[in-house]
């Protein structure tokens, strides 16, 4: 047998032993053995001299080699234990315990909480969210069927807190407050012609220009993008008072008349539109008190000029609007039927490009006197209120995407005539109203509240 047969053989033997003997990972991880390669001619010097051949070295190079590799065979063996060995190993699960750990698990379900009584008890009051996060509240009446208040306080999220601010010039209540571009706050109405304007940087109110209507109660207030503040409809009589819009100024803080709506109206609802428009819909015709409606029109601020729009499909007052963020308006409850007692559960949107209605579903419950909010993720939430029979704390969702309503949390309290006020973390304030409570001959009687609550929608609606 020649050297290099001997050199051949040798490199056989060494890959059948790995191949057979070898973890995987051990035999994957040595280099492949080549062949041995013919031998090349031998190089020459010119001056005849010539490199003595290497390849009678390799065969014992070869043989150190497969001593150290079946030593680490050997290793490799002896550290893989069979399975009936030892204790079992503990499964490693796929997940964490729990429904899909990362996202149910920290998802807030929604949920009412108390926060502090407001100092004062109040329904036909006002609440606006102020440029600094806190809440000013202001008039109404502190018992059912009482006179209004001119008290006003804030409200302090990060403390949820109530304090006292300055008492307005006149007791308000049934009024607007509506929050300037400058970051006052104009509050008008309850039968008096004069305005007032709250600084929140001096917690002061000071009166403002005489409105020109006469009697105003139950009017609309908007805030217009140039600033401007449309007031429309009310008790005015418009066979003796024909004012049925006028706009304020801040600028001069005057009051001049506009355009006549169409249709005088109060308790209606009004709507700043995506254009700059206002669209004024339903409500109890001006001139009788009585006629429901179920009529829409829409002011342009540029030419002062009100326009008839399509109808609702229902006719209602008491009802709310809110502007979803496509720029469609939903309605939702009210009364309906010129006053038969009615309360509705249909809820209907206003496209402004088509200018027409379509229906929204029906609630889960018929309700007027409630709550709208628009909250952050664009779904509506509609609180308490009464449904003919007695007042409610349930509460319910408009999801626009899918056209549905679903139940939520109920409020700790059945009320109606509270406010409510998204405030800057997402959460809901509503406060005040009226409630029912048994009296000393336990009949149930209104009781207007101080109570409120804040409602967090959570994480998983």
């Amino acid at each position: 047998m020649t050297e290099r047969d001997f050199e051949q053989r040798l490199r056989d033997e060494f890959r059948q032993m790995v191949n057979e003997a070898a973890p995987p990972a051990l035999r994957a991880s040595i280099i492949a053995i080549p062949d041995v390669v013919p031998p090349t001619p031998e190089r020459r010097w010119t001056a005849g001299w010539r490199f003595p051949s290497m390849n009678r070295f390799a065969p014992f190079a070869l043989v150190a080699a497969a001593v150290i590799v079946t030593v680490l065979i050997g290793i490799s063996l002896v550290l893989r234990l069979p399975p009936s060995v030892g204790p079992s190993p503990i499964p490693v699960p796929t997940h964490a315990p729990g429904p899909t750990a990362t996202t149910e698990a920290t998802a807030r379900a929604a949920a009412w909480t108390a926060t502090g009584d407001m100092i004062q008890a109040r329904t036909g009051h006002t609440a606006t969210l102020l440029v600094d996060g806190r809440v000013l509240v202001e008039g109404g009446a502190s018992s059912y069927g009482g006179g209004d208040t001119a008290s006003a306080e804030l409200y302090d999220p990060s403390g949820r807190t109530w304090t006292a601010t300055g008492n307005m010039l006149m007791a308000h209540g049934g009024h607007t407050a509506t929050l300037l571009l400058d970051g006052t706050v104009l509050v008008v109405g309850n039968n008096t012609a004069i305005g007032e304007l709250y600084d929140p940087a001096s917690r002061t109110w000071t009166a403002t220009g005489k409105m020109v209507s006469t009697w105003v109660t139950r009017f609309t207030a908007t805030l217009l993008p140039d600033g401007r503040v449309l007031v429309a409809g009310g008790n005015n009589n418009p066979t003796v008072d024909p004012v049925s819009a006028e706009l304020y100024d801040p600028a001069s803080r005057t009051w001049t008349a506009t355009g006549r709506m169409v249709t005088p109206r109060n308790v209606h609802t009004a709507t700043l539109l995506p254009d700059g428009k206002v669209l004024v819909a339903g409500g109890v015709s001006a001139y009788d008190g009585k006629t429901y409606l179920a009529s829409a029109e829409a002011y342009d601020p540029a030419t002062g000029i009100w326009t008839a729009t399509g109808k609702m499909i229902e006719t209602r007052g008491y009802f709310t609007a809110t502007r979803l963020t496509d720029g469609r308006v939903l309605v939702a409850g009210g009364h309906g039927r010129d006053g038969s007692g009615i309360v509705l559960t249909g809820a209907e949107l206003f496209d402004p490009t088509r200018g027409s209605w379509t229906a929204a579903g029906a609630m889960i419950t018929a309700r007027y006197g409630h709550a709208a909010t628009l909250l952050a993720d664009g779904s509506v939430l509609v609180a308490g209120g009464e449904d003919g029979n007695g007042y409610l704390a349930s509460a319910e969702l408009y999801d626009p995407e899918k056209g549905t309503w679903t139940a939520t949390a109920s409020m700790f309290e059945a009320r109606t005539g509270q406010t409510a006020t998204l405030l800057r973390d997402g959460t809901v304030l509503l406060a005040g109203g009226v409630a029912l409570r048994l009296d000393a001959d336990q009949r149930l009687q209104p009781l207007v509240l101080p109570m409120a609550e804040l409602y967090d929608p959570g994480s998983g609606h």
